[in-house]
């Protein structure tokens, strides 16, 4: 450990440890009103503790995933105007992680890290920041989270946004999800469906959804919504299930429920052969951007609802976090950067984790994860075995979650064309595409504007030489 890093029992981590409540919106009205927070529903959170003494059986897993929503998007993560209750009150029945990541700062790279739990420079496909096209994807003999917990006994189903390529070679139920209901690509008109390429994409499986007498031109968020509350209702048996329930919302366009006149005319564009119709770079606002945030919070809501009807939520283990950091219209605050960037905006995303049989409430988290930790974490909760040939890159939090054991330090990696980060404790080495080494403490620094490398030259090159490590491993980008 660097002479720079503070133990937990030093006087300056105690000062550090503040730092990250005041500005990570963690616990106690003064650290609440930082973040401009509700200080008499944030001063009931504590920090976290397990609870070692619980038991429960293997649990079924709802994963949620929000499309671009940013850190600071929900109500209990300190946005002033965006209101989604549904939300906080899962995080009042869970755990609020305020230093979780997204495993890169666009879609697929952060799905492929999920999926497989590795970096997403180990394979092929996870190069593609974003996948645009067929020449890549998700190889299907590559082992995911759905194939190891299928296994080991779970049912697994997908329903939303795929984004790890496309029909022939990649899908799904090519890689251990016995369902599947949503999109292939990267984005689609809420309403009509028409992708990128101005294709119908909405599938049932490997089959397009409407290529028979029927086609669902309904909002998309209310099917994905309806499906995956069906999915939970349904009688499993004896088995546990795995849901990624992966909302596209609220990504562009910027299409609410009940807009139709603006949805007939990106439609209009796209088939007039306008390749940036969907991306609708004039279109939405910060009220209507709101409006879709607050529609995703009721749709979690009504999924949650019926996974307390059906008598299993107490033995559920519910997930909800962001794919990557916002976009244009999302609150970051105090973050800097946004999506594609691997400043904190880009890549710290809001976390929050319920399992009534083993986790108390009202608890807020301040360790470093990212997502492929999630993934041994799912892993060795449910049973499953990692393959002995594909090494994972996360580890797993299933001791810190259940029994208080510490996570040993470690660094949190991430690289995309132009950029490379690695968080070591409350260090963060940065170079963005002005190629110069940066070096931040993120628990008297969230917002990334101190540059301690000068300071720290050292520490900078330890970290340095970190990162440039791990990135020997990985693949080249193609044409580096």
């Amino acid at each position: 450990m660097p002479s720079s890093t503070s133990s937990p029992s030093s006087p300056s981590y105690e000062k550090s440890a503040f730092s990250r409540r005041a500005f990570g919106g963690a616990v106690g009205a003064g650290a609440a009103a930082a973040v401009g927070l509700p200080a008499s529903a944030e001063a009931r959170e504590r920090p976290f503790r397990a609870a070692p003494r619980r038991s429960g059986r293997r649990p079924n897993i709802l994963f949620i995933l929000g499309d671009d929503l940013g850190w600071a998007d929900l109500s209990s993560y300190g946005s002033p105007h965006i209101k989604t209750p549904n939300l906080d009150r899962l995080a009042r029945q869970g755990v609020r992680f305020t230093d979780a990541y997204s495993g890169s700062a666009t879609c697929s790279p952060t799905r492929f890290s999920l999926y497989t739990g590795r970096f997403p420079g180990r394979t092929k496909g996870g190069l593609a920041e974003p996948i645009a096209d067929k020449s890549a994807g998700l190889e299907p003999t590559h082992p995911t989270l759905a194939s190891l917990l299928k296994e080991a006994g779970y049912s697994t189903a997908l329903i939303g946004k795929w984004h790890c390529g496309y029909l022939p070679d990649y899908s799904p139920t090519k890689s251990g999800w016995d369902e599947f209901f949503g999109n292939f690509g990267g984005a689609l008109e809420y309403y009509s469906k028409l992708g990128l390429g101005g294709e119908y994409d909405l599938y049932e499986g490997d089959v397009r959804e409407g290529d028979a007498t029927y086609k669902d031109l309904r909002y998309y968020t209310r099917i994905l919504t309806e499906r995956a509350s069906e999915y939970v209702r349904r009688d499993h048996g004896d088995k546990p299930w795995l849901l990624n329930l992966n909302f596209t919302t609220p990504h562009w366009p910027w299409i609410a429920d009940g807009d139709k006149e603006e949805s007939a005319e990106v439609v209009r564009r796209i088939k007039a052969g306008d390749k940036g119709a969907l991306r609708h770079q004039d279109g939405g606002s910060v009220e209507k951007y709101t409006e879709m945030v607050q529609d995703l919070d009721r749709s979690v809501g009504e999924v949650l609802k019926a996974l307390k009807e059906s008598g299993q939520e107490r033995d559920t283990l519910v997930f909800f976090a962001s794919d990557n950091g916002g976009e244009r219209f999302s609150y970051n605050w105090p973050l800097s950067g946004n999506k594609s960037s691997l400043q904190e905006g880009g890549i710290r995303v809001p976390t929050i984790v319920r399992w009534p049989a083993r986790l108390d409430g009202g608890q807020v988290s301040h360790e470093p994860v990212f997502t492929p930790d999630w993934t041994a974490t799912l892993l060795e909760i449910g049973g499953a075995r990692p393959h002995p040939a594909y090494k994972l890159d996360g580890t797993s939090l299933a001791p810190y979650l259940l029994k208080g054991e510490e996570i040993a330090e470690r660094e949190l990696f991430w690289r995309v064309r132009g950029e490379r980060a690695l968080r070591r404790g409350e260090w963060k080495y940065y170079r963005g595409k002005g190629g110069a080494d940066q070096l931040f403490n993120l628990a008297a620094d969230q917002r990334e504007q101190a540059d301690r490398a000068a300071a720290e030259p050292k520490l900078l090159a330890e970290l340095k030489a970190a990162w440039e490590k791990t990135d020997a491993g990985l693949l080249p980008y193609p044409g580096a």
